[in-house]
């Protein structure tokens, strides 16, 4: 089983279909696509997941900040980003931590 390391704070994993809440799971544990393009890694956690402490959640920043990882102006960025991690479409991942 692997370990992951997230902020105490971090909102409990979500079942798979549900809304993203920020929890970090699916980031802490491996990489979507596209950071396996731009960090060349397979597995987690994603250099691009950034804790937003003001909001209690976890962010991508590949998404937020698209211009600091990518060659692309930021409106652009943002709206291809969102496309190629499925932001807005639900929780795709089945991994369920231990809550210990």
């Amino acid at each position: 089983m692997p370990v992951i390391h997230l902020h105490r704070a971090a909102p409990a994993k979500p079942a798979a279909g549900e809304a993203c809440n920020g929890c970090g799971v699916c980031c802490a544990l491996e990489t979507c696509p596209l950071a396996r393009l731009r960090f060349l890694r397979r597995r987690g956690p994603c250099p691009a997941l950034r804790w937003q402490t003001d909001e209690g959640r976890y962010r991508c920043d590949l998404l937020a900040d698209p211009g600091r990882w990518l060659p692309l102006p930021a409106a652009l960025g943002r709206r291809l980003v969102g496309r190629w991690i499925a932001a807005g479409s639900g929780c795709d991942c089945d991994f369920e931590p231990d809550a210990g």
